[in-house]
């Protein structure tokens, strides 16, 4: 059964959408007509459905949704995929939605985050009101679209013209404290519909983190309102997993002591949840290191690595040339034993000495290549070896912008579930 079940209102939403999950390594596929429905439902993780109801009238949008969220079953998160910018009818969708999920599961504790910002798209909310590159909604060329123009800049009025349900907005100071003040404005909420600001990712998974704690504490049915990014992170914080079983283990290797590499370090930490051990360069101890990844993948980490320590020695200019071949062969026998004892479905190395070192202990033959994730960033496995077939991607250290490495790293995480699955999806 579907773990996600999108509901979107055109089809290059509901593929960029999909492409998000897919990207967490959950299965997606998008349909169209109800008989497609019913086909997929059952075959995919992700079940994206475009109505195609953007330009409709809000009753007719509203019995189209409906129609969608009754035939694809029940799954365990349900999102309302909206324009980035508000366009069409998400009052009246959002309505559909939650009608069918409140006759559905009628004792359920049903409230919605709306969460419409895309940070990477230029799309951020900011005091309830939703801005296209800093700009209000109102202001921008959305405003005058022939179709369906944006009348409104507060994302609460444009839900509540047309939505029945009460509206509250969560501010984005309090986003910035963290996940424990936004679990707690929440519950001080009574409004059936929260819109919260944000202006990056990492505001998406502070929201997603406290929505997810009270899902079990109070038991709280969510359903997101949002225009991709936000869902796919509340799926991972849910802890929705492919229906093969838990996802695939991604190990990093990373040698580089930049500012560039630690801002990308940084970044998969609050987009994917990754773990990083430190290895001291002074004195590298592999042991160590793998004490710590050992606990961070028995508490759950599916994205968990290694990375050097500042060290005045690194920060101020090339280390001499012993200590950089100790920290290459402390990284390359870290590698080797955390491949054997932690069973990652892949392996990412950043650096190219990293790489080099990293390949002959897993004494692979070569690095057969598939793809290049971007630019100097190259995706594909390992060939021969013990260890023959092991997904692996690289990248030089000073290669890319602040997100590099977490594309490199969902690249992986998405392939690993192509690879176990398999072409599973056509139809007889």
């Amino acid at each position: 059964m579907a773990q996600v079940l999108v509901i979107a209102d055109d089809l290059t939403g509901s593929n960029a959408t999909g492409a998000l999950y897919a990207r967490l390594g959950l299965r997606a596929v998008t349909v169209g007509a109800l008989n497609q429905v019913e086909r997929y439902a059952d075959r995919v993780d992700v079940l994206v459905i475009n109505t195609a109801s953007r330009h409709w009238s809000p009753a007719r949008a509203h019995a189209a949704v409906r129609a969608a969220a009754e035939s694809a079953g029940g799954a365990p998160l349900i999102v309302k995929r909206v324009d980035t910018t508000l366009r069409g009818n998400p009052g009246s969708e959002l309505d559909a939605v939650v009608d069918v999920l409140a006759a559905r599961e009628p004792a359920a504790r049903i409230r919605t985050l709306a969460v419409p910002a895309f940070p990477d798209a230029g799309r951020s909310t900011v005091g309830g009101l939703h801005l296209v590159d800093g700009v209000p909604l109102t202001r921008t060329a959305v405003a005058r679209d022939p179709f369906d123009p944006v009348r409104h800049s507060r994302v609460a009025a444009v839900l509540g013209a047309q939505s029945r349900r009460s509206t509250g907005e969560l501010a984005l100071d309090v986003v910035e404290r963290g996940p424990d003040a936004v679990a707690a404005a929440l519950r001080a909420s009574q409004a059936e519909t929260v819109v919260c600001d944000a202006t990056e990712n990492a505001h998406l998974r502070t929201v997603a983190v406290a929505a997810a704690r009270l899902a079990v504490e109070d038991r709280i049915r969510w359903v997101a309102l949002d225009s991709g990014p936000f869902g796919a992170a509340l799926a991972g914080e849910l802890g929705l997993r492919p229906e093969g079983g838990a996802p695939a283990r991604i190990l990093a290797v990373v040698g580089s002591v930049t500012d560039r590499t630690r801002t990308q370090l940084a970044r998969t930490e609050t987009a994917l949840g990754a773990r990083w051990a430190e290895l001291d360069p002074a004195a590298p101890d592999p042991g160590a290191v793998l004490a710590e990844l050992r606990a961070a993948a028995a508490e759950g980490a599916t994205v968990l690595g290694v990375r050097v320590a500042p060290d005045p020695l690194t920060t101020a200019g090339p280390a001499p040339d012993p200590a950089a071949a100790r920290i290459l062969q402390a990284l390359a026998e870290i590698a080797r034993r955390a491949v054997v004892e932690l069973c990652p479905g892949g392996l990412y190395a950043s650096g190219g000495d990293v790489a080099t070192a990293v390949t002959s202990a897993l004494g692979a033959d070569g690095f057969a290549i598939e793809t290049e994730v971007l630019p100097l960033a190259i995706a594909g496995h390992l060939v021969g070896g013990p260890h023959d077939g092991l997904l692996f991607a690289t990248k030089g250290g000073l290669i890319g912008g602040p997100d590099a490495a977490r594309d490199c790293l969902e690249h992986l995480r998405a392939a690993c579930t192509r690879h176990t699955l398999g072409p599973t999806l056509s139809t007889t």
